[in-house]
């Protein structure tokens, strides 16, 4: 009898600890979980979710989409054919007018006609062999802070010592908030800093080259399968900073904000940065659509026009784009970031029905379940050609376990009150601004929804 008094306490002690430490673990912010062992990791972290996102029929019409362009140019365009609209560079959302729905031509875009000022054409002077820009310095990112870390050391070039918390307060109020969109990255340094900053897509590896050359930053945003014993994560989207080139050796070297230059995570980062081949960027960055962002100085304003050259028109651009993609889709058809890229494409040229068939066609060959962390062109597609429950069964699966996605809760708002469900609407937008109060479209979107 008295053993059993001696240990009823500790039992107690054990049994409530037991009930209590999942409980704490499970309601703490992922970062402050990731700091634990891994047994409490396992225990407080979200479960993985599936390796692909929900799956959708393989589209009939989907081999019209790689008809190549070249054919039509020189031809008047209309309404309904490539770059009859356009909308900002790398767009992936846009702002709707919440009545849409309800007339039959309310989501048509604006037309912007082309311009009639000159495009710079690029300089075809010698491209040096190797490069090397040096001033930068490395800073490894704090949990899912991958964006403002890269940007703050490419600010160290230009002698700013903005910290990652600094770039952070703008970029994504919540620490938890899984994405930092290149525009949004290139709009605070156009808006808060003293240089410029310009983000485009269709980047190819000469360019990047020339950039470097004349000693201009430039960031890459890429898909990543994360090294060594960290491969059970899988897919992720990431930033890298390009530091210098060599041809003669065929790589770039990088500053990773999060693997440094080893296998391990913030472990360390050698001053020449991580060695990245021309082959590995060739694989990746097509998972952004070659998105890149360029760092400038008034001074090299012409100098950063003449490398980029026609592209930096936006219908230029996503023509461009349109017959690079379709080329590329119709020698590896089984690639599903390069529909995906395609269904990008076509909501900037305001054709989404095209649209939201590549995102048919990505989804039925399966895309990693991440994918909408960070771009979101099926929403918009999918919502525009009037296909709300779809938008809500991607929406629900990205916040599912992790309610960090303040353009999910946009979307799922815009689809809810389409389908006439105001309060519901309400209540997702207000989610998304109260997550990131900078997200302006979702306030514009609740004030018009009251």
């Amino acid at each position: 009898m008295s053993k059993l008094k001696f240990l009823l306490p500790i039992i107690l002690v054990v049994a409530t600890l037991a009930w209590a430490v999942p409980a704490i673990l499970k309601a703490m912010p992922d970062r402050y979980v990731m700091r634990f062992p891994e047994p409490f990791q396992k225990i407080g972290l979200p479960e993985e979710q599936m390796a692909i996102l929900p799956t959708a029929e393989r589209p009939v019409a989907a081999q019209n989409l790689l008809i190549s362009v070249a054919e039509t140019k020189g031809t008047e365009y209309v309404p309904g054919t490539p770059t009859a609209f356009i909308t900002p560079v790398g767009a992936t959302f846009a702002a709707f007018d919440l009545t849409a729905a309800e007339t039959d031509d309310s989501a048509q875009p604006e037309t912007i006609e082309p311009t009639e000022t000159p495009l710079p054409t690029p300089t075809p002077w010698p491209l040096a062999q190797a490069n090397r820009l040096k001033g930068f310095q490395h800073k490894f990112q704090t949990w899912n802070n991958c964006g403002p870390a890269t940007l703050a050391m490419a600010l160290t070039f230009f002698n700013m010592n903005s910290t990652q918390k600094d770039t952070a307060k703008i970029l994504k109020p919540d620490p938890e908030d899984r994405n930092v969109s290149p525009e949004e990255m290139s709009a605070y340094v156009n808006e808060q800093t003293q240089i410029s900053a310009i983000s485009r897509s269709d980047g190819s590896q000469e360019m990047l080259r020339r950039l470097l050359a004349n000693d201009i930053p430039v960031i890459v945003e890429i898909g990543i399968e994360p090294p060594g014993e960290y491969r059970w994560m899988g897919w992720y989207g990431h930033y890298l900073l390009l530091v210098a080139y060599d041809d003669e050796q065929e790589q770039f070297w990088v500053y990773d904000s999060w693997f440094g230059t080893s296998e391990e995570p913030l472990l360390n980062a050698h001053p020449d940065g991580r060695v990245l081949s021309y082959e590995e960027l060739d694989e990746y960055w097509p998972h952004f659509n070659r998105n890149y962002i360029v760092l400038y100085q008034m001074a090299q304003e012409e100098t950063v026009a003449s490398i980029i050259g026609d592209e930096m028109d936006d219908m230029v651009m996503w023509q461009n784009a349109l017959e690079t993609v379709q080329n590329e889709t119709a020698t590896d058809e089984g690639n599903a970031f390069l529909w995906f890229n395609l269904g990008t494409i076509y909501n900037s040229l305001g054709q989404y029905e095209e649209a939201a068939t590549a995102f048919d066609q990505a989804r039925s060959i399966g895309l990693p379940w991440r994918m909408l962390w960070y771009q979101f062109g099926p929403y918009e597609a999918y919502y525009k050609t009037g296909r709300y429950e779809e938008v809500l069964l991607l929406t629900d699966v990205t916040l599912k376990d992790r309610p960090y996605f303040e353009e999910s809760y946009y979307y799922k708002g815009l689809a809810l009150a389409a389908l006439g469900d105001k309060e519901a609407a309400r209540e997702n937008l207000e989610k998304a601004v109260e997550f990131n109060p900078n997200f302006t479209l979702a306030a514009e979107a609740l004030a018009t929804l009251h």
